[in-house]
């Protein structure tokens, strides 16, 4: 089977392995023992996993074409083929990898994280469903089964957080997330409406083909005023994007999706749902190249939330949130390569993010078990010789993310600033300076954490300390396995990926926008590019973001709170996270209730049960109250209404 990369049996196994197995834990998890929900969910995803790394070598090293097959035809209308097929490229293989590698991780940690959970069964047949969604997503060759993909992360993603379905806080968490998204996936659909009413078809072949003769198509949106057609659809398949991706306004969501158990957490964060968004506009590069104006939308969007999203997480104290934030602020990171037209570096960075990101949150995962599930990092401390393979892991995973020269993500965030400040694109200079500045930002929230985590005081009660060790083997055995793609993978793929033909036939660039082939000239090697890094601006504030946290708590640990009283103001407002879930509560939310009591009482009340029901009934009431009266009994007065009616016969028939 594997000597024919072309055959559709190993797609189809790929994806159906982990459906098979989160069927098998889900429908009979009442029938088998915990063990067997494990090992059938967690064989699925390895099955999966193995034969993905076949067809990354097929695509990667032995140069296999672009496979595109329909699997099969759902419905035919008008000529519209419905299908469920997939697409296979380079750009496919390797986010198969990733998800699967990711995956995988994340169904072993969760042996160790869940063991006394009730809802042990159900929570691995959701992840591998997960796992099965994105599988769908990244696959596909229509945009059909793309969104099937999307929604089903999105039914699985509100499943994951409200895990704890007793939990008060769980079922908000998730009902946001569901509602969030909803707002972006009704541009999605739009776009997705668009793209079948220019095109005549949702085939991602076809629809690519015939891009460029329908660049000049317009729409009147508002009469007398002529749109780009195809920068209305670009921007609607983006505001799906704002919603998966987690981009401001439509961000809000991500912070409270912690409230599901932390493997989901690593799930959501580094490999599925939240990079579907990156994907997706990647994959419709055709299409993006054609509109300018949705760039710079997309440009603009993403350095907002890579800078002020990183803000909030200086401020949070419980362990989740901080990297929950950053996630955020990496995935603004993306979304402003994307716009940059940079969307080799975009996925590029989606790689190496997934890597440390999982790591960063299964870490904290071992943090919060050794320290019996508390989450506040101000109770916390010292950490480091209790817990040395999660201390070292998390070092790991700290120092690729604030981009430490030779760590991955130094490789894959350099060169999306150096992308951005080559850019043209209307804003450019904006998201530079923006993502500039987020790096100082991403090292002094991430040290700060990793300081008062593992160093410092020890703030934990006596019973806590006591107790206090590393994780068993199941959890720090996927961190170490983590934990080595985070160090090396940047450095050996950069060539390949950014400055090579990885990507050649997959992602299409304007000649007027390929940032990346002006940096090819200056690319001489991943050694070069760390040696040249050391006297860079995002090296410079990387290492004041490092000494600044050192400072503020480590040496002078009482400081913080100094600053925070004398900028109580500021506090507030990023304490309420810049007012996003109070307009959208006392806003959004209220006047919807507000619109629908008022539509309630003028539906319902008056015209419904007022007039109509209540109505009818006092007519007819009404009207029987009269004709009663007309009901004597006596003979004559009935002989004479009927002479009374034979006249007016009469005269009706003469005149």
């Amino acid at each position: 089977m594997f000597e024919n990369y072309s055959d559709s049996q190993v797609y189809l196994a790929i994806v159906l392995a982990p459906l098979i197995g989160s069927i098998i834990a889900g429908v009979f998890g009442t029938y088998i023992s915990r063990a067997v929900s494990h090992i059938v969910t967690i064989a699925g995803v390895a099955i999966s996993f193995i034969l993905a790394l076949f067809v990354f070598k097929y695509f990667a090293f032995d140069g296999a074409h672009i496979y595109n097959e329909t699997v099969y035809t759902w419905l035919v209308s008008d000529g519209i083929h419905f299908e469920v097929g997939f697409m296979v490229d380079n750009l496919t293989s390797m986010m198969l990898v990733v998800v699967s590698f990711v995956s995988l991780m994340v169904h072993l940690y969760t042996i160790g994280y869940m063991h006394d959970d009730p809802g042990y069964k159900r929570f691995f047949s959701y992840i591998s469903l997960f796992t099965f969604s994105m599988y769908m997503l990244v696959m596909s060759n229509n945009f059909l089964q793309l969104f099937f993909g999307w929604e089903a992360v999105g039914l699985v993603s509100y499943l994951l957080i409200g895990f704890y379905y007793k939990k008060e806080s769980a079922i908000f968490a998730n009902l946001k997330a569901f509602l969030v998204n909803r707002v972006g996936d009704f541009g999605f659909i739009l776009g997705i409406a668009g793209i079948l009413m220019l095109f005549n078809t949702l085939d991602y072949a076809q629809v690519f083909a015939a891009a460029d003769s329908k660049a000049g198509a317009t729409i009147e949106l508002i009469p007398g005023m002529q749109w780009s057609m195809i920068t209305v659809i670009c921007i609607l398949l983006f505001i799906g994007a704002m919603g998966k991706s987690a981009q401001v306004p439509l961000h809000v969501w991500l912070p409270d999706s912690m409230e599901g158990p932390t493997p989901i957490s690593a799930l959501i964060h580094a490999a599925t749902m939240v990079t579907a968004g990156i994907f997706m506009v990647t994959r419709m590069s055709p299409l993006f190249e054609l509109s300018e104006t949705a760039l710079s939308f997309i440009l603009v969007i993403g350095a907002i939330t890579a800078l002020f999203m990183g803000f909030l997480g200086i401020i949070q104290n419980d362990i989740k949130r901080v990297v929950a934030y950053s996630t955020l602020s990496q995935l603004g990171y993306m979304t402003v390569a994307l716009g940059a037209s940079a969307y080799s570096a975009a996925v590029f960075h989606l790689m190496t993010h997934a890597f440390f990101k999982a790591l960063l949150f299964l870490a904290a995962g071992s943090v919060i078990i050794g320290m019996h599930h508390v989450q506040d990092i101000r109770k916390m401390g010292g950490l480091k010789k209790y817990m040395p393979i999660t201390y070292w892991t998390s070092l790991i995973g700290t120092l690729a993310l604030i981009g430490f020269p030779g760590f991955s993500g130094f490789f894959s965030k350099d060169s999306i600033i150096e992308a951005v400040q080559t850019a043209h694109i209307p804003g450019a200079s904006f998201a530079y300076y923006s993502v500039l500045l987020g790096v100082f930002v991403t090292a002094l929230y991430s040290l700060r954490l990793f300081f008062i985590v593992f160093h410092g005081e020890e703030r934990m009660d006596n019973h806590t300390k006591e107790h206090l060790k590393e994780s068993p083997w199941v959890v720090t055995i996927p961190l170490i396995l983590l934990a080595i793609p985070s160090v090396i993978i940047g450095g050996m793929t950069i060539g390949s990926v950014l400055y090579g033909d990885y990507f050649h036939g997959v992602v299409f660039v304007s000649e007027a926008h390929n940032v990346l082939e002006h940096l090819k000239e200056e690319y001489h090697g991943p050694l070069a590019m760390v040696l040249h890094s050391l006297s860079s601006a995002p090296f410079m504030l990387m290492v004041a973001g490092i000494a600044v946290a050192w400072l503020l708590y480590m040496k002078n640990p009482s400081v913080p709170g100094k600053i925070k009283d004398s900028f109580q103001w500021l506090y507030t407002i990023m304490d309420n996270k810049y007012g996003f879930d109070i307009f959208n509560e006392k806003v959004i939310a209220a006047g919807t209730r507000g619109i629908g009591n008022l539509l309630s009482r003028i539906g319902d009340i008056l015209i419904i049960d007022g007039i109509i029901v209540n109505g009818s009934a006092k007519s007819v009431a009404w009207f029987s109250g009269i004709i009663r009266h007309m009901q004597t009994g006596y003979l004559y007065h009935y002989a004479f209404a009927m002479i009374l009616g034979l006249i007016a016969l009469l005269v009706i028939v003469v005149y």
